[in-house]
């Protein structure tokens, strides 16, 4: 089983990123599909979640910003970030899992937000 994800960078405030998190060795569809991130300090926090239905869910702190999307044909969930602050500066993690399991987590790719 891999999580690939990729799409992190550097950006400046107001900017947009599209983080992007493919999947092999499971059957994607069944899924619920999350990304997380963590800053530097802090704990590892849950971002947005959208599950097997398509139905999302997000943070307060990226409400209304932020946009997941998942493609069960390509295995890859997306993470849409628009208007980035610095406090969206983190690393990013995909994870997948089914239930309450603990499932599986992508190697996570870097967000860094430059005023």
């Amino acid at each position: 089983v891999q999580l690939q994800a990729c799409g992190g960078g550097l950006v400046q405030t107001g900017g947009s990123l599209r983080l992007s998190c493919a999947a092999s060795g499971i059957i994607f569809s069944r899924y619920i599909m999350s990304w997380y991130r963590q800053a530097p300090g802090k704990e590892r926090e849950l971002v947005a979640f959208i599950n097997t239905a398509g139905t999302a869910w997000f943070s307060d702190s990226v409400k209304g910003r932020f946009t997941i999307s998942r493609d069960n044909a390509k295995k890859t969930v997306y993470l849409q970030m628009n208007s980035l602050n610095n406090d969206d500066t983190a690393v990013y993690y995909c994870r997948g899992r089914i239930g309450s399991a603990e499932g599986y987590w992508g190697q996570g790719t870097q967000v860094t937000v430059s005023s």
